[in-house]
């Protein structure tokens, strides 16, 4: 009863920090619970919360990908190129930037599958290309002038909610349902538990691998999306930075960085916890290098408390 009840508090812990971070906040600054600022908040972690959908998937695999915030910078130039530059209507545009983002993570999957790359050293040159490939595209200058039912992706409202936090929402619906109804989720899983004995269960784990990275890629994509619409201009440094956002979300939610264990429901918590934070400290005029800083640490005691639990999982 009592190792249950224990079982309980570590599970639901990630929101307790939630609720106790977003108190700290609010009593700092009253600024932080008004509506607008509410608002902005959640138009903000949209776009992680997308990305992290996939990420989450690439650690259940004991993987990694950091070339997440080129996929969402290229797809953010690829989309505006298409739509101001080469005549593309906007749904074309925007399938056909998807289809990129997922061409990418295929692409990881390859590296890391097949040719047997470590995934930190392949995502890493996959970053560095698509990265330099968009400044090319975009000739290192922003790319604006879309159509105006473009802006209703990042930046409308269904009623009073957002329209980037719906998309969120579904996506993390979809992300779940994979994770936890479909064969697919048992396969992840498995994988990250142990190839070895998922190869020997019958379990293909080149081709889930190549799935899990395509997925990782085609949810980066469409945070790309958002954010171009959000932004409404397209910049060949619009995702600098954000595979280590994306990662401190997933790792913050208690997904293994080993793999084979963690939930959706907690990447949920991980990326309401760093949006807020982000947010209180831009109100409490924290400077950018101490954000950097404080995004530092928390991912290193979400990676230190894991790799505790490990320790003492296997004494």
């Amino acid at each position: 009863m009592k190792s249950t009840a224990l079982n309980i508090i570590k599970e639901k812990a990630i929101w307790m920090v939630f609720v106790a971070l977003f108190l700290v906040f609010a009593f700092a600054n009253p600024l932080f619970v008004s509506s607008s600022n509410l608002f902005t908040i959640a138009r903000q972690v949209a776009v992680l919360g997308i990305a992290s959908i996939g990420m989450t998937f690439v650690i259940l695999i004991a993987g990694i990908d950091l070339s997440v915030g080129s996929i969402i910078t290229l797809v953010n130039v690829v989309g505006a190129y298409l739509m101001v530059n080469s005549g593309f209507g906007m749904v074309s545009a925007v399938l056909v930037s998807l289809l990129v983002g997922m061409l990418i993570g295929v692409l990881n999957g390859f590296l890391i599958s097949t040719i047997g790359i470590s995934a930190i050293i392949a995502t890493f040159a996959t970053q560095t290309v698509f990265k330099g490939l968009a400044y090319i595209l975009s000739g290192g200058t922003p790319i604006y002038g879309f159509d105006e039912r473009f802006k209703i992706i990042g930046q409308g409202y269904l009623g009073p909610v957002p329209v980037p936090v719906i998309i969120m929402i579904a996506c993390f619906a979809l992300g779940s349902f994979i994770l936890n109804k479909s064969y697919f989720g048992r396969y992840f899983y498995a994988v990250g538990g142990s190839e070895e004995a998922s190869r020997l269960s019958g379990i293909l784990v080149g081709r889930t691998k190549y799935l899990v990275y395509a997925l990782s890629g085609l949810f980066a994509g469409l945070a790309g999306i958002v954010m171009l619409s959000r932004t409404n201009s397209a910049q060949p440094t619009a995702g600098l930075g954000y595979e280590f956002d994306v990662i401190t979300c997933v790792v913050l939610g208690g997904v293994s960085i080993t793999g084979g264990y963690g939930k959706m429901s907690n990447v949920v918590a991980g990326v309401l916890i760093i949006g807020i934070l982000t947010n209180g400290m831009v109100l409490m005029n924290v400077s950018t290098y101490m954000q950097l800083i404080v995004k530092g640490i928390v991912l290193a005691l979400a990676v230190g408390f894991d790799s505790l639990q490990k320790k003492r999982a296997t004494t």
